[in-house]
């Protein structure tokens, strides 16, 4: 009996808890970067074509999809600069052979930790922010007077704009000529600085995305990826959270070990008590 108290006092802290679920469905016409693979699904085997002596039948699927297609998350193989990858591994060697000998989404560590969301469509007053809105380190400073919350070393920092807004139309959802809102330079700095363990956004690129301009330049892919070694995952869906007023929670997310590869589609949770 005592060996079971410890899990016991766990499982009751949990048990009364609320589960956020944060990423969006894998579905036929979804918005996907220009950059990366659709996604595609069709059933392989349908029930009635084979059926068992019992009368028992089976049903499975093959779907096609990049790493990078909906809710995912980025390795930190995924961007280089100068050739480099985080570490100062060389791009072109790390690649030899069709996958990455190193820094692969299968090195991306299980996450459980303190997370935190900073409504900055909330603090400008609107439901969605316009296309091509930078976000700011202010942004993020003033989400951060206004929530009363604090940005700690080894945090989950989610940024909500209102992006899933646009979800059923993929051409605003990408934003190729209007543009996207999204973190400038000055913004991946400020949580750089406080040393996040990860950090994520609901729009297709974790970057601000100005009209006419597509994804010629991702200089924050750059500082977080390759320079400070800060994961990142993108088509989140924080309204939920949000909407509840919730602003800090136990940040959960898994993915898969897909060995040698660049990201991953994840589904992220966030816990509350």
């Amino acid at each position: 009996m005592a060996e079971s108290a410890p899990l016991d006092a766990l499982w009751d802290r949990f048990a009364g808890a609320r589960i956020f679920d944060l990423a969006q469905p894998l579905e036929h016409g979804m918005p996907v970067s220009p950059n990366h693979p659709g996604y595609k699904m069709a059933l392989q085997r349908r029930h009635g074509d084979m059926v068992r002596a019992d009368g028992g039948s089976a049903s499975n699927e093959m779907m096609l999809l990049g790493g990078h297609t909906g809710t995912h998350i980025d390795a930190l193989c995924h961007v280089s600069h100068q050739g480099r990858l985080f570490g100062g591994h060389d791009a072109s060697a790390a690649q030899v052979g069709g996958r990455f000998k190193v820094l692969g989404v299968e090195t991306i560590p299980l996450m459980f930790c303190r997370g935190v969301v900073l409504d900055i469509a909330g603090l400008h007053g609107v439901p969605v922010l316009a296309p091509g809105t930078p976000i700011t380190a202010h942004d993020l400073e003033r989400a951060c007077e206004r929530q009363r919350v604090e940005v700690r070393a080894g945090d989950a920092v989610l940024i909500r704009c209102g992006w899933p807004d646009h979800w059923k139309d993929p051409e605003t959802f990408v934003g190729h000529h209007h543009g996207v809102p999204g973190p400038d330079e000055s913004a991946a700095a400020w949580l750089c600085d406080r040393k996040i363990r990860v950090t994520g956004a609901e729009t297709i690129a974790y970057e601000c995305i100005y009209p006419e301009r597509g994804h010629a330049l991702l200089p924050v892919h750059r500082m977080l990826l390759v320079e400070h070694g800060i994961h990142i995952i993108e088509v989140l869906n924080l309204s939920g959270l949000v909407k509840e007023g919730i602003h800090e929670f136990l940040f959960v997310v898994t993915p898969l070990k897909v060995v040698g590869a660049t990201g991953v589609p994840v589904r992220p949770v966030a816990v509350v008590g």
